[in-house]
């Protein structure tokens, strides 16, 4: 039976938990249901930072539906997963609702929506989460309270736990393991100030002139727990798509072996999707695409050498050989939560602490910046084009591709600008493309 909700049929839905282990009734059912409906070629789509089931089923009822008419004799099928993630409730997503509780962009304090989303999120945090809320809403000017908030912050996101699904880099035996990240180590003073700093220039509220004044560090506090939390969704991602979404497409090859499997993820989503191929099975060659749409991760992700330290490589290094197609991400200078907050929360401690935080984020952009942003980095034979001229012509068959999606991925307010405008009849025709489907 046809889901009311979804734009597209056949259509079946993934659902992974945090630890990667799958609905067995809705894996059993996608399985079946390839083999019995003939789909030559399916379309799985993972999303980003969306906490609950009903955001991501508009979100991939948005995007698929343009896919039947692109592609009209096509046999194709569409699989969503869902996988525990969240979003702030100010970072609202283009042409979807704006929930009644939201709060404004810049407010410091937590909205009931982010609350609540907080606590399905990491259950059994609900003494950390009530808080971290207080703390915000009465922004102490003591620095012991502004310590108080980021230790909690970073407790909810235990960066301690996990770290092989967190790291975007992998050392080689006899290197040193790669620092964690500023945020988790740096003074909160130091860490909040960079983010508020940021903040007020994405907001235009930057004072002009030669000197640069810092705003109040709680201005930042908030940035903190996003990315402290979305530091955790990192992990998780790697997690669910490796012991999670690799795994299964290895049981659909077996079910369904004419299936042809295009990925595409959003986010931390496109992160999923990627680590997906680490965990998919040895000769498993089903996957024919991958697309990353604004993927919230490393852009060196898939290099074999780092160019700032030649032991280590990235942590998906040579994985884009495990798709019998191409890898394309799609990027835009319009993602703020990329461009700016995405090198500032990702850089070690120390990192070019002489320089003001209004161009720490350029600077750092270049050793932690995100493939979202700019694309994919240093792996020799990457081809690149503005998404019109990617639309005209045949794609690569093999190997990474970088495709400048600004001119339609463009719309948003800070924090997050455009990070999360990604429904778009020219990337369904771009998925398609990549996947020489139709």
């Amino acid at each position: 039976m046809a889901d009311p909700a979804m734009s597209v049929t056949p259509y079946w839905e993934l659902t992974f938990d945090a630890d990667g282990d799958p609905d067995g009734r809705r894996a059993d059912r996608l399985l079946a249901g390839v083999a019995a409906r003939r789909v030559r070629d399916l379309v799985v789509f993972a999303h980003g930072w969306n906490n609950d089931r009903s955001t991501a089923t508009r979100l991939y009822s948005g995007f698929f539906a343009p896919m039947p008419s692109l592609a009209p004799t096509a046999r194709l099928g569409y699989a969503g997963v869902v996988w525990p993630s969240m979003r702030f409730s100010d970072e609202p997503i283009p042409d979807f609702p704006r929930p009644a509780a939201a709060g404004e962009p810049g407010r410091p304090a937590l909205d009931k929506a982010t609350r609540r989303a907080l606590l399905e999120t990491f259950p059994g945090r609900a003494t950390v989460v009530e808080r971290l809320a207080e703390l915000l809403e009465q922004r102490p000017g003591d620095e012991a309270a502004l310590t108080e908030f980021a230790g909690l912050a970073r407790l909810l996101a235990d960066p301690g736990t996990g770290t092989a699904f967190a790291l975007d880099a992998e050392p080689e035996p006899e290197a040193a393991a790669p620092p964690a990240p500023g945020m988790f180590t740096a003074p909160a003073t130091e860490v909040c100030e960079d983010f508020a700093a940021a903040l007020a220039h994405l907001e235009g509220r930057h004072a002009p002139g030669p000197a640069f004044s810092l705003p109040n560090p709680w201005d930042g506090a908030k940035e903190l727990l996003r990315q402290a939390t979305y530091h955790a969704m990192k992990r998780r991602a790697g997690t669910v798509g490796a012991r999670g979404l690799g795994r299964l497409l290895g049981q659909l090859a077996e079910a369904a072996p004419q299936v042809r499997v295009h990925l595409v993820g959003h986010s931390f989503g496109a992160r999923l999707v990627a680590f997906a191929l680490r965990g998919l099975p040895a000769g498993v060659d089903t996957v024919k695409s991958v697309t990353l749409l604004q993927g919230a991760f490393s852009h060196y992700a898939f290099t074999d050498r780092l160019p700032h330290d030649t032991r280590a490589k990235g942590a998906l290094a040579g994985r884009q050989r495990r798709v019998d197609g191409p890898v394309v991400c799609c990027h835009s200078r319009h993602d703020s939560a990329l461009g700016t907050f995405y090198p500032l929360a990702s850089r070690t401690a120390g990192d070019d602490r002489g320089l003001a935080p209004l161009d720490l984020g350029r600077v750092l952009g270049d050793r932690w910046g995100a493939l979202g942003y700019e694309g994919i980095r240093a792996v020799p034979g990457t081809r690149a084009w503005p998404l019109a001229e990617a639309l005209e012509r045949r794609l690569p068959t093999s190997g990474c591709v970088n495709v400048d999606a600004a001119a339609v991925v463009r719309r948003g307010g800070p924090p997050a600008g455009a990070h999360s405008d990604i429904v778009h009849r020219e990337l369904a025709r771009l998925v398609l493309a990549a996947g020489r489907v139709g």
